[in-house]
């Protein structure tokens, strides 16, 4: 038996089915073998996961304007932090008086 995902899982599929392999072995009901059997197919559909976020990403394309013609312009996605950190998060505390 192979602890590879079928090709034909879906996303939410896969991870429908990771979270209920997390949900088991917490549960602690299974036996040693099958623990280990179920972590092997959790780490397969967790690569699985993995690659299909990354292949979205890389479909992801952003609005960049309109040409002449009135047709959107796109450019690839670019991944990169929105935060600033040089910026310090503000409090919600009154200043003291």
């Amino acid at each position: 038996m192979s602890d590879a995902p079928p090709d034909n899982l879906t996303y939410e599929q896969a991870l429908a089915e990771l979270e209920q392999i997390v949900r088991d072995l917490e549960d602690g009901q299974t036996g040693l073998e099958e623990s280990l059997a179920r972590y092997e197919r959790g780490v397969g559909l967790l690569k699985r996961c993995y690659g299909q976020l990354c292949q979205a990403e890389q479909r992801i394309l952003l609005l960049a304007g309109v040409d002449e013609a009135g047709r959107p312009v796109t450019r690839p996605f670019e991944h990169a932090a929105t935060a600033d950190p040089r910026l310090k998060p503000k409090s919600n505390r009154p200043k003291p008086s």
